[in-house]
């Protein structure tokens, strides 16, 4: 135990891991990671088992903190995109200007009044409780799926309002430290204005140069990119820093929203890497921050101290969101909501202790003590958030309902035919097409559809994407179905995602099966631009069957004289129903007895697609239609009208 407390490096290297191993825990057990985190802190400090000691590792630890709050800053504004920014602008841009002045004085007067703290000490409290923290409100609006106009304020509020909390926490500091608070006023609040003058300029300028940069392929090499942009994130928030102290935070935060809204061919990579390296070290500096705060520091708070972090809950914060939100579109549910949930995060607990350890250089007290108080806020917001968001925003109707659309790509045979089994079984559907064609066979067939650009974000929002459970990207353009499902899962986080092809080899489609991101449609690949130029000529019908388990051997032997001989065409898995559910067919599906799977027939086939089902162990099903009857969304077409027609359904 003494070799663990005596070397820096094991006490970097135990907190790295136990942050992580918090945060896995979490998301297994489904509960707010901080809390966790906070508990691993404790338990491994000085104040439990003695292995993580944050004094060990000097005054590292504090350009630590400094350059994993530049990037996980960084990291928030990469999130936040400015056009779902513009349909709420008003009330966040008031949450975060009128609402942190009142934070800030009311967290101050309640620390005054309850506590009896002095003046600087109690605005350096209300200055530091501003932020709310993109670290714990990010996963919180993911976990909740808000209705958007509710989480695009939380969110942008999480990220914007942490520069401003920081900058306002270093300008009370400085009259802290000064002695003479009243003579340096005027020049300290002009500092403050320096600093968001500076940190805007900065940020916007390395943002573009970045982008810029990175949309130039031969400038940064294939496989570069994401230590390109690190290693700038972290120039840039060093030299803001030496240019003018503390400019720094709200500079990388702005860089973020420049990159982030500046399309290059890099930005998912860039947004996966960020979001692990932001994981990596909101783990390490929680474990390392919360072991660096004693508990007999936080007990001797006592009651007085928990009633300030109630004031903050019940009093300050609906007061500043109510201010903030007067005369906005926001309804009265969602104000309410906005005013409940406002977890304290990291960018608090590292500013906390830098502050901290400033007054303790210059000999001044009460360090300790503030600090204490903002990880306790931190530990009681963050978990009444966690354990009431849910049923409060359940309550206040502010919660999506669940996902269970099925958003298909392609109005063409297939897609149609495996809309109206979906739909039969009570699945809601929606169509994007560009084709007009393929939207007026989808709107003849019943259903609905969104008109346009399947790749645009509006477009997917118009097709209500948040409450899709999955994609089926059906068009013979296997570049597209790829780009489609990846965006479906970045910008909406889609669940699932399902990509027609016609062959497994290199591209996009197979990275994508292979890494486990998308999965291929139906039973295996299919050439869905063959199958709409069948159906266009009615040799299409749909049938049911049911699932008999037959010899492993035998129906190995079946699957592969089909592959041998190529007739791998003569029929198309389209959905399956299982224990009253009706759900998409996929590559991996595992069948088992009494599965009954809706199949696509190729008609002047059917005789030979029979045999081949009956010796998979595939038993037609008594719900069956003609054998002749084609299937009703599969509209009779004469051939001369579809001759030259390759791909009706191109998005």
């Amino acid at each position: 135990m003494s070799t663990a407390i005596a070397d820096p490096r094991l006490t970097f290297a135990l907190a790295l891991l136990a942050g992580m191993f918090a945060q896995a825990l979490a998301r297994h057990l489904r509960v707010p990671g901080i809390v966790l985190l906070l508990i691993a802190g404790v338990s491994l400090g000085p104040d439990g088992l003695g292995w993580v000691d944050p004094r060990q590792l000097g005054t590292g630890l504090y350009a630590i903190v400094d350059f994993a709050v530049a990037i996980i800053l960084f990291e928030g504004g990469l999130n936040l995109e400015i056009s779902r920014l513009r349909r709420s602008g008003a009330a966040i841009r008031r949450l975060i200007t009128w609402g942190a002045l009142v934070t800030m004085i009311g967290g101050a007067l309640a620390v005054h009044l309850v506590i009896g703290w002095g003046l600087m000490e109690s605005l350096l409290f209300g200055a530091l409780v501003i932020v709310t923290g993109p670290t714990v409100v990010g996963p919180l609006i993911s976990e909740l799926r808000l209705r958007p106009k509710v989480a695009t304020v939380l969110e942008a509020e999480g990220v914007l309002i942490d520069p401003v909390g920081a900058i306002l926490s270093v300008v009370i500091l400085k009259l802290a430290l000064s002695g003479d608070p009243g003579s340096l006023l005027l020049a300290q609040s002009g500092a403050g204005l320096a600093r968001i003058a500076a940190g805007s300029v900065l940020g916007v300028a390395a943002g573009f140069m970045l982008a810029r940069a990175l949309r130039i392929s031969r400038l940064v090499p294939e496989g570069l990119e994401n230590v390109f942009v690190l290693s700038s994130v972290l120039l840039l928030y060093a030299g803001s820093e030496s240019l003018l102290s503390h400019s720094g935070v709200l500079a990388v935060t702005i860089a973020g929203v420049v990159v982030g809204n500046t399309r290059s061919p890099v930005e998912r990579d860039l947004r996966e890497f960020k979001d692990q390296l932001t994981v990596m070290l909101i783990g390490l500096l929680f474990v390392v921050l919360a072991a660096d705060v004693r508990f007999e520091q936080v007990r001797s708070l006592g009651w007085a101290g928990l009633g300030v972090v109630v004031a903050l809950i019940v009093v300050v914060r609906p007061v500043g969101v109510w201010l903030s939100t007067l005369g906005t579109d926001l309804a009265p549910r969602e104000r309410l909501f906005l005013a409940w949930v406002a977890p304290r995060g990291i960018v608090a607990a590292a500013i906390a202790s830098l502050v901290a350890a400033d007054l303790e250089r210059a000999g001044l007290p009460g360090g300790a003590e503030l600090r204490a108080l903002v990880f306790l806020t931190i530990a009681v917001t963050v978990t009444l958030a966690g354990l009431t968001a849910g049923p409060i925003g359940n309550l206040l109707g502010v919660r999506l309902r669940r996902r269970d659309t099925v958003a298909i790509l392609s109005a063409q045979t297939l897609g149609l035919a495996l809309g109206k089994e979906l739909q039969r079984g009570g699945v809601p559907i929606v169509f994007l097409d560009s084709n007009p064609a393929g939207i007026r066979r989808a709107q003849e067939a019943g259903f609905s559809v969104v008109y346009g650009d399947a790749l645009q974000e509006t477009v997917m929002q118009r097709a209500r994407f948040a409450f899709v459970r999955t994609v089926v990207a059906l068009t013979a353009n296997k570049t597209l179905n790829s780009v489609f499902v990846s965006r479906a899962r970045d910008r909406f986080s889609v669940p699932n995602g399902l990509v027609a092809t016609s062959e497994m080899g290199v591209g996009l489609v197979s990275e994508q099966v292979g890494s486990g991101e998308a999965k291929i449609v139906f039973e295996g690949p299919h050439d869905v631009e063959r199958w709409d130029v069948r159906g266009r000529r009615g040799d299409v019908g749909v049938e049911y069957f049911l699932h008999i388990p037959v010899d492993a051997k035998e129906e190995e032997e079946a699957a592969g004289s089909i592959a041998i001989v190529g007739m791998s065409e003569h029929f198309v898995m389209l959905a399956v129903e299982r224990d009253g559910a009706t759900l998409v067919m996929d590559g991996d599906w595992q069948f088992r007895e009494g599965d009954r799977v809706a199949i696509a027939l190729h008609l002047p086939e059917r005789d030979d697609a029979l045999r081949q089902l009956r010796d998979r162990g595939w038993q037609p099903s008594p719900m069956n239609a003609e054998p002749d009857e084609p299937h009703p969304e599969t509209p009779d077409v004469d051939a001369s009208d579809s001759a030259g027609e390759t791909d009706p359904a191109r998005a």
